[in-house]
């Protein structure tokens, strides 16, 4: 048996209209099913690449802060400074105004989703640890 790749994270939203908007009208990302229960809107699947997903669900205020959350989503983009400034031109803030490298020598930048949930975008490098397999040595 072999795990071969993340099929889907899923992540609490207070309000799916406008987690809609970050995931699919930002980050492009597409709708590919909603969930409902009976007439409801309770939530959707957002395809990343083929068969790999973001699963989103409608929690209320008061179940957030008592669920587990997840820690972040990392999502791979092929040209970080397009993203970087495509991010900024559509007013979402960033942690850094400018891609960085990371300790694991790829580039990242970083952003909340609408629901606080963290977001680091990567651009692997040659050198990247995801490729070398080498130690990734932090200082944080």
């Amino acid at each position: 048996m072999k795990i071969t790749r993340v099929t889907h994270i899923c992540l609490s939203s207070t309000d799916l209209e406008r987690s809609e908007k970050f995931y699919c009208g930002v980050l492009g990302l597409t709708m590919k099913f909603p969930f409902m229960k009976g007439e409801k809107h309770i939530g959707f699947y957002l395809e990343i690449a083929p068969l790999q997903f973001i699963e989103v669900f409608l929690r209320d205020a008061a179940q957030k802060n008592i669920e587990p959350q997840i820690g972040h989503v990392c999502l791979e983009t092929d040209d970080i400074a397009a993203l970087a400034k495509h991010l900024h031109s559509a007013g979402v803030e960033t942690r850094t105004p400018e891609p960085i490298m990371g300790a694991d020598d790829s580039w990242q930048i970083w952003c909340k989703d609408p629901d606080g949930t963290d977001i680091e975008f990567h651009q692997f490098t040659p050198t990247s640890r995801q490729f070398t397999g080498e130690p990734c040595m932090v200082n944080w």
